[in-house]
């Protein structure tokens, strides 16, 4: 069964054009998937808490090994993995907060970003292991000039970013959407650059 894995990011619940674009990407998804299943992660709710160092020491420790509370520090990171490897498409919904990826998806991406689950290491460097093939990556920014060969480029960290992550952990289609000038636009207002 095919199944859509859609990460909202914006810490607008209301009025989020990253959302509203997604909603349409969505929608279209459905129409060529009808018996398509759809995970939605609103990470900017607070459901996904930053890294603690618990959490980081039981990444690396031996996992048949963990008991009762090193499994809980392994738990949330255990669950988000598995939705990234049950889905065959990736959905990410982004807005541009002070140059880079809001905080609470960041917070996503160090629960995913695992040694042994989403990506391997040996003498031969990085593999990645995610299954999820397909990515695409909704940039909304709320000025002009961020994309290439544009004046803001250089400070563009997000569209960058989250393609080389994407690519590092084994996504071999990753396509991006940028959207930009939406700060003075209304959420169905907004064109695509």
């Amino acid at each position: 069964m095919t199944q859509l894995l859609r990460i909202n990011s914006s810490s607008r619940l209301a009025g989020s054009h990253s959302a509203a674009i997604a909603d349409a990407f969505e929608a279209g998804f459905r129409a060529k998937h009808p018996a398509c299943t759809v995970i939605t992660r609103n990470v900017a709710d607070g459901s996904i808490p930053f890294i603690a160092q618990s959490t980081i020491e039981e990444f690396y420790a031996p996992q048949e090994n963990l008991l009762g509370d090193q499994k809980a520090a392994t738990a949330l990171s255990d669950k988000l993995i598995a939705e990234i490897q049950a889905s065959d498409t990736l959905l990410l919904a982004v807005p541009i907060y002070n140059f880079t990826i809001p905080a609470a998806l960041k917070a996503w991406v160090d629960q995913i970003c695992r040694i042994g689950h989403t990506f391997a290491m040996d003498e031969n460097g990085f593999q990645g292991l995610v299954t999820a093939r397909r990515a695409i990556v909704i940039c909304t920014y709320g000025a002009e000039g961020y994309l290439s060969g544009e004046p803001f480029e250089a400070a563009n960290f997000v569209q960058p970013h989250l393609t080389f992550l994407l690519v590092f952990l084994r996504s071999e289609d990753v396509e991006c959407t940028n959207v930009q000038g939406i700060a003075t636009s209304a959420p169905g207002d907004v064109e695509e650059r």
